[in-house]
């Protein structure tokens, strides 16, 4: 008897869905685990006022706009060298509940996003959205390598290297500065 009860209690736990995300820490530098709620803005629109519709149609940086005023520059997901568009453009202009990592390196607080949903109490899903869609985009298997170095392998990012080197001084600097490398 005590046995089906245990069983029945484990089983019930795996089938129930569980509302809590929590971030894992990175161990990045003065790294605060958060949760707060916040309205996704066009951040350049809350500078500027120049505001174009959707939060610029996934074009432009999002940012969280907290109760008290504060924009918070959500600048990481978890995908590495990948920003928070992707994450946040469906939630343009609504509230939401964030759920990720502050961290403070030489003066600058940014966040890092790792789960997000819509207030108060939307279905949570992990800010992980950026590589399926850019592997669809141009033509690779979300799983494959090339998803996974999408850096390496996006044809935007290539064609800025090449005009530009991978230093952003142009490729003549990239080649004085590999001789002493």
């Amino acid at each position: 008897m005590f046995r089906t009860i245990i069983v029945s209690a484990l089983a019930l736990l795996w089938l129930t869905p569980n509302p809590v995300r929590a971030a894992e820490e990175w161990g990045l530098p003065e790294e605060e685990v958060v949760r707060f709620e916040a309205k996704v803005v066009d951040i350049l629109c809350e500078l500027s006022g120049d505001c174009p519709a959707q939060c610029g149609g996934g074009k432009r940086q999002l940012g969280l706009l907290n109760a008290e005023g504060v924009l918070v520059l959500a600048l990481k997901n978890k995908v590495p060298f990948a920003g928070t568009v992707t994450e946040l453009i469906d939630f343009c202009g609504k509230q939401v509940v964030a759920d990720g990592l502050f961290s403070t390196n030489r003066g600058y607080k940014v966040f890092a996003l790792q789960f997000v949903r819509k207030a108060p109490d939307g279905k949570w899903r992990g800010a992980n959205r950026f590589t399926p869609k850019w592997a669809k985009q141009f033509g690779f298997a979300a799983n494959g390598p090339e998803a996974e170095r999408w850096f390496e392998n996006d044809p935007r990012v290539n064609a800025i290297i090449k005009a530009d080197g991978k230093l952003g001084l142009g490729p003549a600097v990239d080649a004085e500065f590999l001789k002493t490398q």
